[in-house]
């Protein structure tokens, strides 16, 4: 079998126009694979440097493939099953700043760069203030950039049109506005020149972004099977879901019109937003992939079914998926309808993925800090708006509670939860009392252990204790499916 380099494959050399931090699976999988479509379908033209964000990565393993790799992406598109396999030949170089701090920073002196990407896990953009100007390199993300872009400044004498357009794909909300933060945080720290500040403010632009894709990385199960197709000894296949989102918030310095144009992925047919604001979208993605996934799981584990696509599937658990998605949940949001609905639609086609066993215990780890975060804020706003309680997502927390228990289900398997040691104990203490009405109330007051952030008595919500007591019976006595088939 070949190995896979620039001499047993075609590799197209283009200008290097951005800087991307992280050489892990998902921007390989999700930025570089946008890049490389860009490139054959726009005019877009530009390579990717890879610089390792802490001193010890993958870039070793990049380079001695000459940084070419495969993308595996597998799922359903528009009710057709995908299994392609594509070769990535964006990326010119990988470095390690920490080895060839010189060669990171002349990376700054080069014209043609314009963006830098980054995806450095969430804590990642974080103002560390033991980081020095003259550290080779400084230890924190922010901090490295900083330093480069304070070089750029000063090499090209502060001219308006080498400015740099900022996307970070760290999973915080609003990542680039804390990554601004953290840049003037830096600026005064290291009491830089106020022309600089103010070449970084105007000619500089930060987007927060939103970023969506389900990346399960190096296929270890199939890599024989594949390697034997592509012909290559690639040991950086990454595999990914075919679905993709990128919502990029346009700086408050530059057009949305500017943005597209320069970086035309929504040109090239793929899922790149231009939004004034991510907002909405991240309130979209939170209520209507995470929330029914938190509801969903112990639903259908407690009916018997360990898969979230075998729930979907389900005569009735499927039913409930669909009740809690498109008539409650849907309902709580303020995008255009038909928006939500194909977003919908295309979340049920994700939990339907033929090649992911998604086990719905995965999903319930802390279920309850996600139901407050996911389900809680649709539960009020439904409320609010309808003037009745949603069922499906009363149901989904009783079902929660219900899980809490322990025990066993009616097969046999033993149920485990596994939440913060306080909640459990808590739990513990309220299911020993016999009573699922003081279980209601004690989880619904909980506002010192369970609804911390909220800081809210669930009891105060009208009709609410005695619907999670109705469930709480109902799932005793008669068993979650019959339970679901209830609100049907």
């Amino acid at each position: 079998m070949k190995p896979l380099n620039k001499e047993t494959a075609v590799k197209t050399q283009r200008p290097e126009r951005i800087i991307q931090f992280g050489e892990g699976n998902f921007l390989r999988a999700f930025v570089d694979w946008i890049v490389w479509n860009m490139n054959k379908k726009t005019d877009f033209n530009g390579s990717v440097v890879v610089v390792q964000p802490i001193d010890k990565g993958m870039v070793d393993m990049l380079n001695a493939q000459d940084d070419l790799y495969h993308v595996n992406l597998q799922g359903i598109d528009k009710g057709n099953t995908v299994n392609s396999l594509e070769m990535i030949d964006v990326i010119s170089r990988a470095m390690n700043p920490y080895a060839e701090f010189d060669a990171f920073m002349k990376l700054a002196e080069q014209p043609e760069i314009r963006f830098v990407i980054s995806n450095t896990t969430e804590a990642g953009i974080a103002f560390d203030p033991a980081c020095k100007l003259e550290d080779a390199p400084a230890s924190s993300y922010p901090g490295k950039l900083t330093q480069l872009l304070y070089h750029r400044y000063k090499t090209f004498n502060g001219a308006a049109d080498k400015g740099l357009i900022i996307f970070p794909c760290e999973l915080i909300f609003l990542n680039g506005h804390k990554l601004k933060e953290c840049i003037y945080q830096y600026i005064e720290l290291w009491q830089l020149p106020e022309a600089f500040k103010q070449w970084f403010t105007d000619h500089c632009y930060v987007c927060a972004t939103l970023v969506d894709r389900i990346v399960p990385g190096f296929p270890r199960k199939e890599i024989d099977q594949i390697k034997a197709t592509i012909g290559y000894d690639d040991n950086l296949v990454v595999q990914a879901e075919i679905f993709h989102l990128w919502v990029i918030e346009a700086a408050e310095n530059i057009s949305l019109e500017a943005l597209a144009a320069e970086f035309p992925a929504n040109k090239a047919g793929l899922n790149v937003l231009f939004v004034p604001s991510e907002a909405p979208y991240h309130e979209r993605k939170v209520t209507l992939l995470n929330g029914p996934h938190t509801v969903l799981s112990p639903v259908a584990f407690l009916s018997g079914i360990n898969i979230v696509r075998d729930a979907c599937q389900h005569e009735v658990v499927g039913q409930y998926i669909n009740k809690v998605m498109f008539h409650e949940l849907m309902e709580t949001l303020n995008l255009p309808k038909a928006e939500l609905e194909q977003f919908a639609k295309d979340v049920l086609e994700r939990f339907n993925n033929p090649f992911v066993d998604h086990a719905v215990t995965s999903i319930m780890l802390n279920s309850f800090p996600k139901f407050e975060t996911r389900d809680l804020p649709g539960l009020k706003t439904y409320l609010e708006r309808k003037g009745e309680l949603p069922k499906g997502l009363v149901l989904g927390l009783a079902a929660i509670i219900t899980y809490y228990k322990g025990g066993k289900r009616a097969d046999g398997v033993e149920i485990v939860p596994n939440d913060a040691q306080e909640i459990m104990d808590l739990l513990k203490q309220l299911w020993a009392t016999g009573c699922t009405r003081k279980v209601a109330e004690g989880v619904l007051g909980a506002t010192d252990v369970i609804w911390k952030e909220s800081k809210c008595n669930l009891n105060e919500i009208p009709g609410l204790t005695d619907m999670v007591v109705s469930f709480l019976d109902s799932i005793q006595e008669k068993g979650m499916l019959e339970t679901v088939k209830s609100i049907l």
